[in-house]
């Protein structure tokens, strides 16, 4: 039983499904928006979410966490492009806009993930 359980793991070992998590947040906050898989989506979304409300903070403290979860470039982008543009809102930074064609290869649906 998956009582308790949270998170999606992607057939993938702990080691590999962080770093694919991480690829996948660093792809969405440097190109802003991105086309993968609904089940990809919901798994980055709360992370991310996370990360800006981190960013927000605008301190030494929170840039030098971001660094050490995601690489530095897109851990600066969020810090000094992105956060500042929710500094009033209190949450909801992504929005997931699922797509009525399945992917071809595997028939996975899929969705686009942006910033709101």
């Amino acid at each position: 039983m998956r009582h308790l359980k949270s998170g999606r793991k992607f057939h993938r070992t702990k080691g590999r499904r962080q770093a694919f998590l991480k690829g996948l947040i660093g792809n969405l906050i440097i190109r802003e928006k991105i086309e993968t898989t609904e089940a990809r989506a919901k798994e980055i979304k709360s992370l991310t979410e996370k990360l800006t409300t981190l960013a927000k903070k605008q301190n030494l403290a929170a840039l030098r966490i971001l660094m050490s979860r995601i690489n530095k470039q897109a851990a600066q982008k969020l810090y000094y492009q992105i956060a500042p543009r929710y500094q009033e809102r209190k949450g909801g930074y992504l929005r997931i806009i699922k797509e009525a064609k399945a992917r071809k290869n595997d028939g996975s649906k899929m969705a686009i993930i942006e910033f709101v």
